[in-house]
């Protein structure tokens, strides 16, 4: 565009406003313009354009079109690419939406934070219109970019949001529930509306139990996002995830009448419930002392609900995924721990951690003074 025709669009829009405040706007847009004030100008449009005036309609488009393409190559390619973002929320179809940002990705190779944020749009939209092998090329690809920047950005966030969408619409529950709780280590929630923390936890709760392999929910139980649901009819979510995390057979079963409602959950019975099951053997082992690992088949039978021919089984499993170390004395039916998968502890398993913690000190200062009482008998 010429910048004639830029100067007339900017004169046009005095004109419609006047000598109003928004009309003032528009004069001193010109005067930056006309000075070359790139920077001025480009932290101006980054605030126009996230008024509420210029949401509606298709008015950050023809502002793009024209006046923004004419200098957009002297815009930092970072803030160029947040305008297009809100441009391309304005288009109708998907298809102008990709276009303007294939577009302006190549405008702004030659920065990789500017690239990574459009390519993480592009990847939505996919997404959004169902083309969901594109959608996963594209974040894999940008996975490997974001894994050189140093540090942790807003591109962090945006980036494991879509992620994480991706996998909530491919039924992949344990890597939904890893990029998650990444987005959720990227953000303030309070960025977040009710609703959407309601949502998001309830989402990452049914993850967690269905998710194969996820056998650690302490990070989760420790998210401030999982109180959002204490309030709701979905509460009981809370408190099947803690039953899990202790490896309480009886308390999830008590819990039925709750979460039977639920299809996923309901479909998955036996699946949960050979789940929880490992993690009872696994809480068996943790809280008990590093000296006293040698649990009965009996005693593993009886906390996981499990019929005593089938206990071997559960253990061998538990020992195959790498959950626990040990070995199974098959002659005497017991089997011998020692070493528990780390895990991140809810508050009840860091009180039971210091108490044995003080037990353990104990018996190392009445160790030590049965030493100092009796070094005369080994000195002498």
């Amino acid at each position: 565009m010429a910048g004639s025709d830029v100067i007339g669009y900017l004169r046009q829009q005095q004109e419609r406003y006047g000598s109003t405040e928004e009309g003032e706007r528009w004069g001193n847009m010109e005067t930056m313009y006309s000075k070359r004030l790139w920077h001025q100008l480009t932290v101006e449009l980054l605030d126009l354009v996230q008024s509420p005036a210029f949401a509606t309609e298709d008015r950050i488009i023809k502002l793009y079109e024209n006046f923004i393409s004419d200098f957009e190559h002297r815009i930092n390619p970072l803030s160029l690419v947040e305008i297009i973002l809100l441009a391309v929320r304005q288009y109708s179809d998907p298809e102008s939406s990709l276009k303007l940002l294939e577009k302006t990705k190549e405008k702004v190779k030659s920065n990789d934070e500017a690239e990574i944020l459009c390519r993480t749009a592009i990847a939505a939209i996919n997404l959004k219109t169902g083309d969901h092998p594109a959608a996963k090329q594209t974040l894999d690809e940008v996975r490997v970019m974001l894994d050189k920047l140093p540090g942790v950005t807003s591109l962090h966030s945006r980036f494991y949001d879509t992620s994480s969408s991706y996998y909530q619409v491919m039924g992949e529950h344990a890597s939904y529930y890893r990029e998650a709780l990444r987005y959720l280590g990227c953000i303030d929630l309070a960025e977040l509306s009710v609703d959407a923390q309601q949502q998001k936890a309830f989402t990452l709760g049914l993850a967690a139990l269905l998710g194969e392999g996820i056998y650690n929910f302490g990070e989760l139980l420790m998210h401030p996002i999982l109180e959002s649901l204490r309030s709701t009819d979905n509460r009981w979510l809370i408190d099947t995830l803690y039953a899990f995390n202790s490896g309480d057979v009886e308390a999830f079963f008590i819990l039925k009448g709750c979460w039977d409602s639920q299809t996923d959950l309901a479909a998955n019975e036996s699946k949960l419930k050979e789940k929880l099951q490992l993690l009872c053997l696994m809480e068996m082992v943790f809280t008990r002392p590093a000296h006293h690992r040698q649990i009965t088949f009996q005693e593993i039978s009886s906390q996981a609900k499990l019929p005593v021919n089938k206990v071997e089984l559960l253990v061998m499993k538990a020992l195959s995924n790498g959950l626990v170390k040990g070995s199974i004395d098959e002659v005497d039916s017991k089997v011998h721990m020692t070493w528990v998968q780390p895990r991140v502890m809810d508050l009840k398993q860091v009180s039971g951690m210091k108490d044995r913690l003080e037990i353990w000190c104990e018996d190392i200062r009445k160790t030590s003074l049965l030493v100092e009482n009796h070094a005369h008998e080994v000195l002498g």
